[in-house]
């Protein structure tokens, strides 16, 4: 291990030294780069050194200027602090000692209109900004994520080896990395990954709670159905870590482990930003929506104990049929989880097309197979529909979907219908099957929706029968039309 500043030429640099980015610089030593390390607290970085300087060559640096003095050209400095303001501050600091052509790698969870932002001013000083979505928390940092990077063509020539390196291996062998796209696009595809992992939480998490309130299963007895779960087309990191939860008990009272937290469910900002950015787009996404309503529902404690007396239906302490509903649930929540990553697809390319992006969607599903949070079996037939089929209107009308979720039909309004008729609470599965059978309806009520804002603010419609818009004059029945374009 060198730690000399003016003779070394490390490959990669890292800014930002907690968890996340102590172990994605550990994770660069162990594949053979020479990384120097920087953090705001020169203790941090000796601690990161001291413990373990053996996986590989680090570059102990103090300050910024000595951190850029010890990276070989085109310099590549990754940083891993807070997002937002923190993250303004350390770019800006590190791009006033960097020349044209290095490259600045912000691998935070930051809001992709600022990613857009900083590269943008960057760009004009001739560095280059690479905003880059990076999952699997700190193991996969370690181990291998997931990671989404945007930014220029040119710059993913220079940086994509060493990320291809640390990556996470998909089951074919390949990284689970890819250029998705210009500017924000890798913060972008980062978001969504976050709200659709936001929505697949919401779903297992109601799949328990009716196995468990409907179907008269102890957490254990859950434990061995989500282990058997994940031997099949459920197989994923969330199914796997589920059932390892459920089968633990609190060493403290001996009760399962599941009982004794808190049922108030935080968040930091990610699923909150995939909701309001489908608003802006006109992206339905309602049952992302309702996972991170539901977490908001959770938190207000005082609300909740206010409403625990209202009246619900009578209370049934007949448990549902036994392996049969286990086998409903599991239908429901095979087809509400193709309608999350729908929706999720559904706002990439939205998106990517306002945006000018190209995301390549089938190469998204494909660095999702491995490393991040929401890998999955389940994407490896995402990255085959939308290799198969570029264009593809929505993941629901690919044939093997389409499918699963014809099979999945009785089973899923069962579960929704036993929900209801036992007052526990199901938004998720519930609007993930109004989102379903709200694109395959043959008409929907938004023709009534369009009169009424006619009629109240003559905000005109269209016709079935003929073009144009028009409006109704519904103060005066012997002229009750007219053209309005």
């Amino acid at each position: 291990m060198s730690s000399d500043v003016s003779t070394a030429a490390a490959q990669i640099g890292v800014t930002g030294l907690a968890v996340m980015g102590r172990n994605l610089a550990r994770n660069f030593a162990r594949r053979g780069y020479a990384v120097a390390v920087h953090n705001r607290t020169p203790a941090r970085t000796r601690e990161l050194v001291d413990e373990f300087g053996g996986e590989g060559t680090f570059v102990p640096t103090e300050t910024a200027a000595d951190c850029v003095r010890a990276l070989a050209r085109p310099r590549c400095l990754v940083v891993m602090v807070k997002a937002g303001e923190a993250t303004d501050r350390v770019v800006e600091e590190f791009a006033a000692l960097l020349d044209e052509g290095d490259v600045i790698v912000d691998g935070g969870n930051a809001h992709f209109e600022d990613t857009r932002r900083r590269e943008q001013q960057l760009r004009e000083r001739g560095i280059h900004f690479v905003g880059t979505g990076i999952s699997g928390g700190e193991e996969g940092a370690l181990h291998g994520p997931s990671i989404m990077p945007g930014g220029s063509a040119e710059s993913y020539r220079a940086l994509g080896p060493m990320l291809e390196s640390i990556a996470a291996a998909a089951p074919d062998g390949s990284p689970c990395v890819t250029h998705v796209g210009p500017d924000g696009a890798g913060h972008f595809v980062k978001m969504v990954h976050n709200g659709i992992e936001y929505a697949d939480m919401q779903l297992i998490g109601e799949a328990y709670d009716l196995l468990r309130h409907a179907g008269g299963l102890e957490p254990a007895q859950i434990a061995e159905v989500f282990a058997d779960w994940n031997r099949g087309r459920l197989n994923s990191y969330l199914i796997g870590i589920t059932a390892e939860v459920l089968a633990h008990r609190d060493a403290d009272t001996g009760l399962p482990f599941v009982d004794v937290v808190l049922d108030q469910a935080e968040q930091k900002g990610t699923g909150r930003w995939t909701v309001k950015l489908a608003l802006d787009l006109g992206v339905p996404v309602n049952g992302i929506a309702e996972a991170v309503f539901a977490r908001a529902t959770s938190g207000h404690a005082d609300l909740r104990r206010a409403a625990r007396d209202l009246p619900g239906p009578r209370p049934d302490a007949t448990a549902v049929g036994g392996a049969e509903f286990t086998r409903d649930i599991e239908q429901a929540l095979y087809a509400a989880k193709i309608v999350a990553y729908a929706q999720g697809f559904h706002q990439i390319a939205t998106g990517s097309a306002d945006y000018r992006w190209h995301v390549d969607q089938g190469r998204v599903a494909a660095i999702w197979r491995a490393g991040c949070i929401i890998r999955a079996d389940f994407l490896d037939r995402i990255r085959a529909a939308f290799d198969a089929h570029p264009d593809l209107p929505a993941l629901l009308v690919d044939d093997t979907f389409a499918k699963a979720l014809g099979q999945a039909q009785q089973p899923w309004r069962r579960v929704v219908a036993t929900a209801a008729q036992r007052g526990i609470p199901a938004p998720g599965l519930s609007a993930a099957l109004a989102y379903y059978d709200s694109l395959r309806a043959d008409r929907l009520p938004a023709a009534l929706v369009q009169s009424q804002r006619d009629y109240f603010g003559a905000h005109t419609y269209h016709r079935t029968d003929r073009d144009g818009v028009f409006h109704t004059r519904w103060a005066e029945p012997q002229r009750p039309e007219e053209r309005a374009d």
